[in-house]
């Protein structure tokens, strides 16, 4: 008999973030697998920093129908200063670690499940690079094989069923002016002065989309953010270029494009004889809602205990919707302690999770 603890060991001690090969994962996650008699195959590509990347599918039976568990392998960086990130430890009924909870917890619970359970077609799906765009779900829907009936994507939601996500969407504001002499203001046109009323525009967005609100998540609206500002080139010379970094993440019953439109609008009102502005959309990923009647959600609330909610961040769950799948996201871990110095999971909801989802694979992994 496996062991879920014993796995989950194993894999945070490889060093599996997005900038690295997740080569070295894989072939643990693929050991597992075929011990417990799955055939196996790997999606592979080349990322744009020259690293090879894959996606492990492991079918027992078919690739289309039955049941999917989808988790992504890739992990944040971590602080050079934590010695316990790749030294997985437990401690107080915890298990600490890079990826103990996102969501390295939920591939050691899918393969014990797994080794649990017999009959119809059942597909252990490990992903790569969700943390930087959710590249292998976007590799899986292109690629459209596998074509699961229903899947549940591992996240750490405190074993919650989720009910969807907002979208995220990606943008680069670049506002050009005219470089100049600081002490001669007529002879060049301030990029960065110009981004503050660009800036002015994107709160005055922000307050309108406010209206059109969904009560199903919180916050209930589009929020837009500007993270990322960089312009200017000296104290003493008028700055003649400047980037802004706009996200934005959209109700699931949103146009993607709605946001984008409002900003490409102001920003063309902003430009002048001095000042030209582009706006290029870098991703438009759509978020989605899960019908409340759905038998997946359903099931996993009455197993868990624990009354379906929203989540306030992506997922790829929208890539399962897009390959037929009725889909819910669900997994042991708070995403609250991911992305952070000490990230863990509690043991008891990491064996909790084996539990459900072999309940989950005898209930749904039917031809």
């Amino acid at each position: 008999m496996i062991d879920a603890a014993q796995i989950l060991r194993e894999l945070i001690a490889i060093d599996s973030t997005s900038a690295r090969s997740n080569g070295p994962v894989l072939d643990v996650l693929e050991r597992h697998a075929r011990a417990l008699g799955f055939a196996t195959r790997r999606l592979e590509w080349t990322d744009a920093a020259g690293l090879r990347k894959a996606d492990l599918i492991c079918s027992r039976g078919k690739e289309q129908g039955g049941l999917a568990l989808v988790g992504h392998t890739d992990c944040v960086p971590f602080d050079s200063a934590w010695d316990g990130a790749l030294r997985p430890h437990q401690e107080g009924g915890k298990l600490f670690g890079r990826g103990a909870a996102d969501t390295k917890c939920f591939l050691a619970a899918s393969l014990v499940a797994a080794s649990r359970t017999t009959g119809g077609p059942l597909q252990l799906v490990f992903t790569a690079d969700e943390e930087v765009g959710c590249l292998g779900a976007r590799k899986l829907q292109d690629e459209g094989v596998l074509r699961p009936r229903r899947a549940i994507v591992g996240e750490p939601t405190r074993m919650v069923p989720v009910l969807g996500h907002k979208g995220y969407c990606l943008a680069e504001i670049r506002i050009h002016g005219v470089e100049g002499h600081s002490a001669y203001p007529e002879t060049g046109a301030s990029a960065t002065l110009a981004a503050g009323r660009v800036l002015r525009e994107v709160e005055r967005i922000g307050a309108l989309l406010q209206a059109e609100a969904d009560p199903l998540f919180a916050p209930p609206f589009t929020t837009l953010n500007v993270g990322l500002i960089a312009g200017g080139k000296a104290k003493n010379v008028i700055a003649g270029l400047c980037t802004l970094t706009l996200e934005w993440r959209p109700l699931p019953s949103q146009d993607l494009r709605r946001a984008l439109g409002l900003v490409e609008e102001a920003c063309a009102r902003l430009a002048t004889s001095g000042i030209r502005i582009e706006v290029e959309a870098h991703r438009l990923d759509a978020g989605v809602a899960v019908p409340r009647d759905s038998q997946l959600v359903r099931f996993l609330e009455v197993a868990s205990g624990n009354a379906a909610e929203t989540i306030p961040f992506g997922t790829e769950l929208p890539y399962l919707v897009a390959l037929g799948a009725e889909a819910c996201v669900f997994g042991p871990g708070d995403i609250r302690v991911a992305h952070r110095t000490g990230e863990f999971v509690p043991l008891e909801q990491l064996q909790k999770a084996v539990d459900i989802l072999a309940a989950a694979v005898d209930r749904f992994a039917i031809p």
